[in-house]
């Protein structure tokens, strides 16, 4: 994704929406592929509720964790006010895949931040690449809201340096270990995230 041959991704959202475990994910499916893979997280505010941040880095050799500010070559927001709060991480021609569902953190209510009101309209207005979509919603009507982690994955399956199907098989490859019967219901959260970025609204400089 950039001169370097190193993928740098930025994961952000709310404790308990699963930005840890989709990093995680990320990085087994790039480990699998023989990436040099380095991540680090910040979780703030005793994990559920407070703001989560995700860096992962991979390539053929990688020194470092932690992206520096404008060298995000995408950003997968969770949360829509996070991910506008860490959009000084991506680099210039980066992207930006977000949910547009609106959870609001410990630093809005707490009076630290002011939600904004158009979150994904502020991104655009940048003049950046918006891949925008309710992933909660998916989520629900497929049954389950913990569902969005898989549908955020499948969203983000398109816009990787490997095929959505190494990245697919990470996921469901943990359920087959641990709860066989929910793989399933994951194979078609991936699938509709993945969808519904294909219909989402896309605004390219």
């Amino acid at each position: 994704m950039n001169s370097q041959s190193v993928t740098n991704i930025l994961v952000v959202g709310i404790g308990g929406q699963g930005v840890m475990t989709a990093t995680e994910i990320l990085a087994e499916a790039a480990i699998s592929l023989g990436h040099d893979v380095k991540k680090t997280e910040v979780a703030g505010m005793a994990q559920r509720g407070g703001v989560v941040s995700s860096h992962l880095r991979f390539g053929k050799k990688v020194l470092s964790p932690q992206i520096a500010p404008g060298e995000a070559d995408l950003i997968v927001g969770f949360e829509s006010a996070e991910t506008l709060r860490w959009i000084h991480y991506l680099r210039p021609g980066g992207m930006v895949l977000m949910n547009t569902a609106r959870l609001v953190p410990p630093v809005v209510s707490g009076g630290l931040y002011d939600y904004p009101a158009d979150p994904v309209g502020a991104i655009r207005d940048l003049g950046i690449e918006v891949h925008a979509f309710d992933a909660m919603a998916i989520a629900l009507e497929l049954g389950d809201v913990r569902l969005g982690n898989s549908v955020m994955l499948g969203a983000i399956a398109d816009r990787l340096p490997f095929s959505a199907e190494i990245l697919k098989e990470s996921i469901l490859g943990r359920f087959r270990l641990k709860k066989p019967e929910m793989v399933e219901v994951n194979a078609r959260a991936f699938d509709a995230g993945r969808a519904a970025v294909a219909q989402a609204v896309e605004v390219t400089v």
